[in-house]
């Protein structure tokens, strides 16, 4: 009897002693946590800095109180202020540049490596019309007013670098005043010549597979054979679709920026304007080639958009399909 009693005392002691190792395991991590908080409830609490937290709060654009009434008016700083002027000073502005000037040197590459694109046929007198007065009046318009935006958005994005230097601030300053005044202004007279050509041409502008053979042999600009085209090649719609991407981008944010007074706040007017300054380096490049393939880069191509008639011989090199369909056309118009 007196082992059993034994055996039974030496087990409850070893079921105690394993709870309470158990408890022990599952408690000592909390202690640290008891004497923290104790520790710190044993400490005064120590005074903020009444600057940092007043500029803490204005960096976070909380709003205060002030006695101007409008939009954002009771918010010191603007906090994405600075992130705006930061990338439009810096990686825009400085890429921008490297975009343009990168382009300008492909094509001076280009052209002294393999020259202007010529006639393969000697001229043949006979003309067809490639573009009406109204087409080009419209193209004309609307280049018109895309260089003059450029020239003048160019000088405010880049006049603090370039211009000052060279005309000093007060100089600088009355110019920015006349290019900002007649960005402005041309802006929107833009917009309705950009929309006016997307709805005029649309339809002549849509990619199938004779683009995609244009492009594979790029656009004949090597070699002495060219590839086939309807009215208007692969590189001139992939021309129309950027301005019908990117250019109505560039539209509409500056349309945002031009009435600032629509109730915009302003980070959406620094939003658009980062967009309307990164759609025109893009837009101001493309049109480099644009420029160049139409007018010093192929023999005859300005020809079409000057007097509005090319030469056959122009129009079979380089819109045969084109050529083609206005031949069939005019065979069917025949009388019997």
């Amino acid at each position: 009897m007196a082992t059993r009693r034994t055996l039974n005392k030496r087990k409850k002691m070893m079921t105690w002693t394993a709870i309470i190792m158990l408890l022990g395991v599952f408690l000592l991590p909390m202690t640290g946590y008891i004497s923290t908080g104790f520790a710190t409830s044993d400490k005064p609490e120590q005074a903020s800095n009444p600057r940092s937290d007043f500029w803490r709060m204005v960096r976070n654009t909380t709003a205060g109180y002030s006695s101007v009434t409008g939009r954002e008016s009771n918010v010191l700083i603007q906090g994405s202020g600075q992130n705006w002027r930061q990338l439009r000073n810096g990686p825009i502005a400085k890429y921008g540049s490297w975009l343009l000037s990168g382009m300008l040197a492909v094509l001076a590459l280009f052209y002294s490596y393999s020259g202007k694109v010529a006639m393969t046929h000697p001229r043949t007198g006979q003309t067809v019309e490639r573009w009406t007065f109204k087409e080009r009046r419209l193209h004309w318009i609307t280049t018109g007013l895309f260089i003059v935006l450029s020239i003048t958005g160019l000088s405010l994005l880049y006049g603090r670098a370039v211009l000052i230097p060279l005309f000093g601030h007060d100089g600088f300053s009355a110019y920015a005043d006349i290019a900002k005044l007649t960005h402005n202004i041309l802006g929107p007279l833009f917009m309705l010549g950009l929309i006016s050509m997307l709805v005029n041409w649309f339809s002549q502008n849509l990619f199938n597979r004779v683009d995609w053979q244009w492009f594979k042999a790029f656009g004949g600009m090597l070699g002495d054979k060219h590839p086939s085209a309807e009215k208007l090649n692969g590189g001139e719609k992939m021309w129309f679709w950027s301005l019908a991407t990117a250019g109505v981008a560039l539209c509409l944010s500056g349309l945002i920026l031009d009435f600032p007074n629509f109730d915009q706040d302003r980070q959406l007017l620094q939003i658009s304007h980062l967009i309307h300054v990164s759609t025109a380096l893009l837009l101001i490049a493309f049109a480099f080639g644009h420029i160049y393939i139409g007018s010093i880069g192929t023999e005859g191509a300005l020809e079409g958009m000057v007097t509005g008639h090319v030469d056959t011989a122009w129009a079979k090199q380089h819109h045969d399909l084109w050529l083609k369909e206005l031949q069939e056309q005019e065979q069917s118009e025949k009388p019997d």
